[in-house]
């Protein structure tokens, strides 16, 4: 048979708001640690925390993060390029124009650098 190993959560420290929870569990069919653990699951943290959990608590979520500002900045990159192919021809070498081809570059950059991050 294989071995049990049960964990003690303190609900509250108040002991009427414990055995309510507990009564409460009883009365409905389910188990005090599947209601905690659904808590737990939903929420992220243990309750009674009051913190929210961390979206970048984990190096996969920091790297999902990072892949999403790659890809607005590539949205913003073709905006740029498509505003830049909607400058006339006579004004292509005027403040617009470089403004834009600036903006271009450090945009590229910009992604580059994020993309080549290990």
């Amino acid at each position: 048979m294989p071995e049990t190993r049960h964990t003690q959560v303190k609900v509250s420290v108040d002991p009427r708001v414990a055995a309510d929870f507990k009564r409460a569990c009883l009365a409905s069919g389910v188990s005090m640690a599947s209601v905690l653990s659904a808590y737990m699951a939903r929420f992220g943290r243990s309750p009674g925390t009051g913190s929210p959990p961390d979206p970048l608590s984990t190096k996969r979520q920091r790297r999902a993060a990072v892949e999403k500002v790659v890809a607005q900045l590539g949205l913003i990159l073709d905006a740029e390029r498509a505003y830049m192919d909607r400058i006339p021809e006579n004004l292509q070498s005027s403040l617009f124009f470089d403004s834009a081809e600036s903006w271009l570059s450090s945009i590229e950059d910009a992604i580059d650098a994020l993309s080549s991050l290990p």
